[in-house]
């Protein structure tokens, strides 16, 4: 019987609450953990579960884990994901619906898996995105944050806390970009697409619970700024202060100094 990695620290920033695991298997498992009860709760109460998730390396360990996690009826899940490149080849290995089908979906098989399509005409795309999203409720989003403190592709200059659409196609920042280069998603920094489409902030904040798994050095700069900077656009992912049930994983690297 699988146990529960414990956590080495924990507290609150506002509502936010944080822990700190000594390495990132173990927030990847105490995450998915936490993840997966809320998930069985929610099914043990109604027909069907929404989850948004995330696609990056932050979230490998945290992907493993909810992956071989017991007890989960995933015929009962309908599965999002978080944002998308535009313009990429339908085979391109860099896109987000890749990663997470090959590292999730094909291995747990939801009911119903909605990918957003990167090929599309972007407004439309977005416009059909957004009618799924509106069908019902989020419950769960499983997040992380970006160097720049993004959550999705709601970089500094295009966040709106209060934006008026649930889905939108945005240029990227160039720390945004540069970080796909440092992820190993992308050679060389021209290689990035200029565009994508990402769920905006109002909709990654409508989830009635939110995941945030967050390792690394190169993350500490933005989980300083998310947990002890104001709630600003400057840093996007301040506003998981905010949220009424939001819980962040961090391992040592990532966690700022006290």
């Amino acid at each position: 019987m699988s146990t529960t990695p414990l956590a080495e620290r924990a507290w609150t920033a506002d509502r936010l609450r944080v822990r700190q695991y000594a390495g990132r298997d173990d927030m990847g498992k105490a995450a998915a953990a936490e993840a997966a009860e809320a998930i069985r709760q929610k099914l043990n109460t109604r027909g069907t579960v929404r989850i948004v998730f995330a696609a990056a390396p932050s979230q490998n360990e945290f992907l493993e884990a909810l992956a071989a996690a017991e007890g989960i009826d995933w015929a009962r899940v309908t599965a999002f994901h978080m944002d998308e490149y535009i313009g990429l080849s339908p085979d391109a290995p860099q896109r987000f619906s890749h990663f997470l089908t090959t590292r999730l979906f094909n291995r747990v098989c939801p009911g119903k898996v909605h990918l957003l399509d990167g090929t599309a005409e972007p407004a439309r795309e977005c416009a059909r995105y957004a009618a799924l999203l509106r069908e019902a409720p989020l419950d769960i989003v499983c997040l992380g944050i970006g160097e720049n403190g993004h959550i999705a592709f709601n970089d500094p200059p295009v966040a709106d806390f209060n934006d008026p659409e649930l889905v939108k196609p945005v240029k990227l920042d160039d720390l945004c970009k540069e970080q796909q280069v440092h992820d190993g998603c992308f050679a060389k920094f021209e290689d990035v697409p200029e565009y994508a489409m990402t769920l905006t902030v109002p909709a990654l904040m409508s989830a009635g619970q939110l995941f945030c798994i967050v390792p690394g050095a190169a993350k500490r700069r933005a989980v300083q700024g998310t947990l002890k900077g104001p709630i600003t656009t400057a840093c996007p992912a301040s506003i998981l202060r905010t949220h009424a049930d939001c819980r962040m994983y961090l391992d040592r690297d990532s966690t700022p100094d006290e």
